[in-house]
């Protein structure tokens, strides 16, 4: 007889053998009729065990499913003692299974539903705000960012330990609502360079785990699927910001001290016989250079015969930093004498401990914002400063005092990316920073009678 064309195929079967399953049938089957299906001789339709050569032996249900026609097999567990199925308890899960197949429905396919789902959801409570930040973080130091040290500090200190709650929300549900707390805890505080440093990190490291997805070389961010930036459009407005933004002036302008204010936070901080005194001397003199950077001086950076100190620039996308030098005028070697005192206790250059230990960034803003109370209360000056306020004021100021561009930019090593200068300007710039260095210590001074000499004085 031909079969109709339109005919389902049968049921594969390993052996044509079917009886009645019982717990002593079951025990002896193992070594008979290995690494085969057997079917159950009971009124359970497709009730069935599946023996391997190993003596497993596994409860299912063949059938095919009601919804796209398929074969199934439904494990229903394994036979054995507690907490594995006898053969009568395994014989009323088929039973319940089969029922539901009867009604239209597919339980091996909604069994493999539930634990995609589960495991979803287990990856899901992994797949945290924290726990985005901190693969951010060792993707910094894979990199070799001496940054990220900072960067863990931040988000420790603002988001781990202040708002755990904000730390625990999966990254798929974080929104700038739901982060919002974080920085309104930070402005309402006072504390808005924290809040737009935190906001930089933040966006930073979603966009950095976006990207991974099409690198095969970035693995710290294996475990998250991030294919955009809910941050993106958070932003941290100061109280003179806002809506009139576009027609005030540039922020280098509107904060930055004018040369008068400069004047008078150098008279300040020359007559501070502090290593704290000292620190802020070295900063201000070397032309207002990233305080990271300055924190990692070592003694083995200091040229005594050349009298320059190296920095190692590893801001932006570079993987290999950009060696900085940077002259240091007789002023500056003073406060570097001051810090590292007549007896040295370490190799480290900012320092406010002999040496012993590297000054850091926070270090440097506490001493800069203590001095700048005072000459806020006095009106000596008209703003916080800040070691980006003296960054942005030295940039200004030699700006106004005519020191080209490019010189400004091999100063303070930004915005040399470009192709011209990754390749083909091998020119140091010594001599020009020095210069630039020496039209930055004469603005320091008050202004002498026409013609008198502005004297260099060294620094206590």
């Amino acid at each position: 007889m031909t079969a109709s064309p339109n005919a389902l195929p049968a049921i594969p079967r390993t052996t044509p053998m079917k009886f009645r399953f019982t717990d002593a049938a079951l025990a002896d089957l193992a070594t008979r009729k290995p690494n085969e299906i057997h079917y159950d001789a009971g009124d359970v339709k497709g009730f069935a065990i599946r023996v391997t050569r190993g003596g497993d032996r596994t409860f299912l249900l063949v059938y095919r499913s009601p919804l796209t026609n398929e074969i199934r097999r439904l494990t229903l567990g394994k036979f054995g003692r507690a907490p594995n199925l006898s053969a009568s308890a395994a014989r009323l899960v088929a039973a319940e299974r089969r029922a539901l197949v009867e009604a239209g429905r597919d339980p091996w396919q909604e069994q493999k539903d539930r634990v995609a789902t589960a495991v979803a959801a287990k990856a899901r409570t992994k797949s945290t705000l924290g726990a985005l930040m901190d693969a951010y973080v060792a993707h910094l130091q894979l990199s070799g960012k001496p940054s990220h040290k900072e960067v863990a500090g931040t988000v420790e200190r603002n988001i781990t330990k202040a708002h755990p709650k904000v730390a625990a929300q999966p990254v798929d549900s974080i929104t700038v609502e739901s982060v919002m707390p974080v920085f309104r805890t930070l402005t309402k505080a006072g504390k808005w360079r924290a809040a737009e440093k935190l906001a930089a990190h933040l966006r930073a490291a979603f966009n950095a785990a976006k990207a991974s997805r099409l690198d095969a070389g970035v693995l710290s961010f294996a475990d998250f699927d991030v294919r955009s930036n809910p941050l993106s459009d958070l932003k941290v407005s100061r109280p003179d910001e806002g809506a009139n933004t576009l027609s005030e002036p540039s922020e280098a302008e509107s904060d930055a001290l004018s040369e008068i204010e400069l004047r008078n936070y150098w008279a300040h901080i020359e007559k501070l016989e502090t290593p704290h005194g000292a620190m802020l001397r070295f900063h201000l003199l070397t032309g207002g250079q990233r305080v990271e950077q300055l924190s990692r001086l070592t003694i083995r950076d200091w040229d005594n015969d050349a009298k320059t100190i190296l920095l190692l620039d590893t801001k932006g996308r570079r993987r290999k930093a950009r060696q900085h030098v940077v002259p240091l005028l007789p002023d500056a070697i003073s406060a570097l004498e001051d810090m590292r005192t007549e007896a040295p206790a370490g190799p480290h250059l900012l320092t406010v401990s002999a040496g012993a230990r590297a000054a850091v960034p926070h270090t440097l803003a506490a001493a800069m914002r203590e001095v700048s109370e005072l000459l806020v209360d006095k009106e000596l000056v008209s703003m916080t400063v800040t070691p980006g306020t003296i960054r942005r004021t030295v940039e200004t100021r030699l700006a106004a005092a005519r020191v080209s561009k490019d010189v400004r930019a091999h100063l303070q090593s930004h915005g040399l990316g470009g192709v011209q200068d990754r390749h083909y300007d091998r020119h140091s710039y010594i001599d020009e920073k020095r210069e630039a260095l020496v039209t930055l210590r004469a603005m320091l001074e008050k202004p002498s009678k026409p013609g008198n000499v502005v004297s260099m004085r060294r620094g206590k």
